[in-house]
């Protein structure tokens, strides 16, 4: 059974598995109650028309950020400060609550899950990042190295102990959990302009992206001083940045100022870091877009929402 949408705030990504099935996930941000609800489309496409989803379900809280843990199961963040666990069950027509733990003291900005799946982390205003066994349903580790909210994480794509994360005090962070003093500052491009977005490449354990506040686009290689490109991709905040999955991956940013920017590089030099990235117009051009996520068997197809447009799909030229 799938529940009816009437939200303001949309996150929504590709699930990278033989079906590419969407995630829609809402939060409804008028009335007494601030409530959410996740959707489950077998064929991204027919999102978000209730009459195609196969399975969906009401949340207690806004969804604030979300990810696929496997074809089965997915992690939610919501603007309670809680972090969920839902599972897909009864031929996939169901979402069951396998947990949910308040551990946040404001809302949760960011999850990203580890590779392997077995762990996840994630940040929250609070200002405090916590690493969750999510066989064990708990949190094994609380951080608090930033002063002020954090606006996201991201995990290696090859090692569960290392991760990302960015913050509203300036500073980018890399995470090695093995180490008695986990964190590390990594140099941005403007140390009074913060970072708002990370995400790590896909296949390059050492590559990493970012965005910032006015709008640019960073592309860094962790082993090389010199390894850094930097575009203007747009002219606000980025708030999201996801690479597609294909061996020759793209990067999408979306923005504050209503677009979609995507660029292009050479992973093995990182020389085509274009300085004019393809962009796309958002239908309103008063109305962000809020997720952005790439179709994980047709690489240049790329899907993204707006609080007016949950869905929209195009081409990439």
């Amino acid at each position: 059974q799938c529940v009816t949408v009437n939200s303001s705030v949309f996150i929504m990504l590709f699930v990278c598995v033989v079906d590419g099935a969407l995630l829609l996930a809402a939060s409804s941000l008028s009335g007494r109650c601030w409530q959410g609800s996740v959707w489950v489309y077998s064929d991204p496409k027919l999102a978000p028309s209730e009459g195609f989803c196969k399975a969906g379900v009401q949340t207690e809280a806004g969804v604030t950020d979300a990810r696929w843990i496997s074809e089965r199961s997915l992690l939610l963040a919501s603007d309670a400060g809680s972090v969920e666990l839902w599972e897909l069950a009864e031929d996939e027509r169901l979402l069951m609550n396998r947990f949910t733990r308040l551990e946040h003291d404001d809302v949760v900005t960011g999850v990203s899950v580890s590779a392997g799946g077995r762990l996840a982390v994630s940040c929250s205003v609070d200002c405090r990042i916590k690493v969750w066994d999510l066989n064990q349903e708990t949190v094994t580790s609380s951080y608090n190295a930033h002063s002020q909210p954090v606006s996201g994480v991201s995990c290696s794509p090859v090692d569960e102990s290392l991760f990302l994360s960015c913050a509203q005090d300036g500073r980018l962070l890399l995470w090695d959990r093995r180490k008695p003093k986990p964190a590390s500052r990594l140099d941005v491009v403007s140390p009074s302009c913060s970072p708002t977005a990370v995400a790590w490449h896909p296949h390059q354990s050492s590559t990493i992206a970012y965005g910032d506040e006015l709008g640019r686009v960073t592309l860094r290689d962790l082993q090389t001083s010199d390894g850094v490109r930097t575009i203007n991709a747009h002219s606000r905040r980025v708030s999201r940045l996801t690479f597609s999955s294909d061996s020759s991956p793209l990067l999408a940013s979306i923005s504050d100022d209503c677009s979609v920017a995507v660029v292009t590089e050479e992973l093995r030099e990182m020389r085509d870091l274009t300085s004019c990235p393809s962009r796309l117009d958002v239908v309103s051009p008063s109305c962000s877009p809020t997720a952005v996520a790439w179709h994980p068997h047709q690489s240049s197809t790329i899907a993204y929402g707006t609080a007016s447009f949950p869905t929209m799909h195009c081409s990439v030229p």
